[in-house]
C-alpha cells in the first residue's frame, strides 16, 4: 500500500536542521557503526554532480539503515563544482573522482571501484527506508535466479505539485509497471536510484554501457537477463522517497506526463 504522506522517518531526514558539520559527524558515525563494520558485502554506488544540497540527507538515511551484512559507500563526484566531495569525505565516505561527465561513465566508475559482492544503485537526491538494503539484498542473495532487484518510488514534492497529485500519478504508475512487465518489456521499470545486481555478473556485461536512445539503468537489466543470469524481481516493501526535481525540469507533472506518454507511443 503506498503512503499519501511522506513517513515520519523520510521526513525527519529532509527535515534535517543540524548544521553540515554536525550532520557529517553523525553520518560517519553511524557509518561505522551500522554499516562499515567488515570487508563489504555490499557496495553502495552514488553518482553526484554538485549535490551539496541534498548528499547529507541521503548519507544520513543510508547509514541510518539496519542490516546484518558489512556495507561501503562511494560516491562519484562527477565534476561538482560545489561542496558536494568536501562533505562527502567529511563523512567518512569513499569519494571517487571521475572527470568524464555522464551518468553512465559515473555509475561504470563506482561499480569498477566496488569491493562488495553485490551492488545496489542509489542517488544523490534520493531517501531510503532503514530497510531498504535488506530488502533489496535478500532476493539475490535467496534465489540464484534473480539477476537484478529494483524497488517502488514515490515523490518528496518540491515544486508546486502536491503530494495528493503525485498519490495519484504514482498509483498509475503502477499499473503501467504491471501492463509492462506481462506485455512489453520489464526492463524499463528499473531506475538507476532503486535497483541491485551482482557485481560479477554487472561486469561480465560490460556494466551500465547501452546504446543510444536507452537509459543504463534498464539496459543493464535488459544484458543481465539475456545472459543468463536470471529474472527481474520487483522489491514493494521498502519504497525509497525521491525528489520531483526531474519532473519540475520537465515543466511540472502533467507536461512531464505528456512527455512520457509521446515518448512511450513513439
Amino acid at each position: 500500500m503506498r503512503s499519501i504522506t511522506i513517513p515520519h522517518t523520510i521526513r525527519e531526514y529532509w527535515n534535517n536542521t543540524r548544521s553540515p558539520e554536525e550532520t557529517c559527524k553523525l553520518i560517519a558515525d553511524l557509518y561505522i557503526r551500522n554499516l562499515a563494520i567488515s570487508l563489504p558485502e555490499v557496495s553502495i554506488v552514488i553518482p553526484a554532480y554538485n549535490e551539496g544540497e541534498n548528499i547529507l540527507r541521503t548519507l544520513l538515511s543510508l547509514c541510518s539503515n539496519q542490516t546484518a551484512m558489512p556495507v561501503e559507500i562511494i560516491v562519484v563526484n562527477n565534476n561538482s563544482s560545489d561542496a558536494t566531495e568536501t562533505l562527502v569525505r567529511a563523512c567518512g565516505v569513499v569519494c571517487v573522482n571521475e572527470i568524464v561527465q555522464g551518468i553512465t561513465r559515473a555509475r561504470n566508475t563506482g561499480l569498477s571501484h566496488a569491493k562488495g559482492k553485490y551492488i545496489l544503485n542509489a542517488d544523490a537526491d534520493t531517501l531510503y527506508p532503514r530497510n531498504w538494503i535488506t530488502q533489496m539484498i535478500k532476493p539475490l542473495a535467496n534465489d540464484p535466479k534473480v539477476a537484478i532487484t529494483y524497488g517502488r518510488f514515490s515523490f518528496i514534492p518540491v515544486g508546486k505539485t502536491g503530494r495528493g497529485a503525485y498519490f495519484v500519478y504514482e498509483f498509475a504508475t503502477d499499473v503501467v509497471r504491471r501492463l509492462n512487465k506481462q506485455f512489453r518489456e520489464e526492463a524499463v521499470n528499473v531506475y538507476g536510484f532503486n535497483s541491485g545486481f551482482r557485481r560479477e555478473q554487472g561486469l561480465q556485461v560490460d556494466g551500465f554501457d547501452h546504446p543510444a536512445g536507452t537509459n543504463e539503468d534498464g539496459w543493464l537489466a535488459y544484458k543481465l537477463r539475456g545472459k543468463g543470469f536470471g529474472k527481474l524481481h520487483y522489491v514493494t516493501s521498502a519504497p525509497v522517497w525521491t525528489t520531483d526535481r526531474r519532473i519540475q525540469i520537465d515543466g511540472g507533472l502533467w507536461k512531464g506526463i505528456w512527455k512520457r506518454v509521446r515518448r512511450n507511443i513513439q
